[in-house]
């Protein structure tokens, strides 16, 4: 399979969830970091382009509260323009086309180029990039993958919609399990994933699916 048929997926690793100081910090999530950085060499080292989904939020975004139930409501976190909204370094996106969920979309011509934009950053105002910008799925249709390679955080909240979003358009999504870290007192969705044919994958066979 070309690398033309493959997408990595990497779902909001940035700072104020990963770093023990964030503002929404996902405990233990800091122990991905080295795959995630692995993770985000192999897409360079394969010329395998990468969508980089991360939260941008307003103060008036649906999931932010001043009185959190961390179930849908969350207190401020990766705010525009905030350093809590930046990625980590593992997993920077060198060079990205920046697509913002509020700004008109000019730049369809220019992702058909799989050198120039091999990075595209998908910055959302919601859990799911798929109802947190609205450009996701035009995105996603020209970019055209067969099989997708998920990795990121939250397992049982954007990385849990971001899966979703891709099976039911019917793409094969692969998840590295040692590349995603969950939220406590959350259900997890493995079970759900299984029932709609994602497969589960350690980065040591990662290799293996490309």
């Amino acid at each position: 399979m070309n690398n033309k048929s493959i997408l990595f997926w990497n779902v909001d690793t940035q700072e104020d969830f990963i770093d023990p100081l964030g503002k929404l910090y996902v405990t233990g999530a800091e122990v991905i970091r080295p795959v995630l950085e692995i993770i985000t060499a192999l897409a360079k080292s394969k010329g395998i382009r990468v969508v980089n989904t991360c939260d941008y939020h307003q103060i008036n975004a649906f999931e932010i509260s001043d009185n959190p139930d961390f179930i849908t409501k969350f207190p401020q976190h990766c705010m525009a323009g905030s350093s809590g909204a930046e990625f980590i370094s593992e997993t920077d996106p060198e060079t990205p086309l920046i697509i913002d969920w509020d700004s008109e979309l000019k730049i369809i011509p220019e992702l058909d180029n799989p050198v120039k934009y091999r990075n595209i950053i998908l910055r959302k105002n919601a859990f799911d990039v798929f109802a947190g910008n609205r450009y996701t799925e035009t995105i996603l249709q020209i970019l055209n993958p067969d099989r997708v390679i998920v990795y990121g955080v939250t397992t049982n909240i954007c990385v849990d919609n971001a899966v979703m979003g891709l099976t039911t358009r019917g793409i094969q999504v692969y998840v590295v399990k040692d590349a995603i870290k969950e939220l406590p007192m959350l259900p997890l969705p493995f079970e759900k994933w299984n029932e709609n044919g994602v497969t589960m994958i350690s980065f040591s066979d990662l290799k293996s699916y490309l």
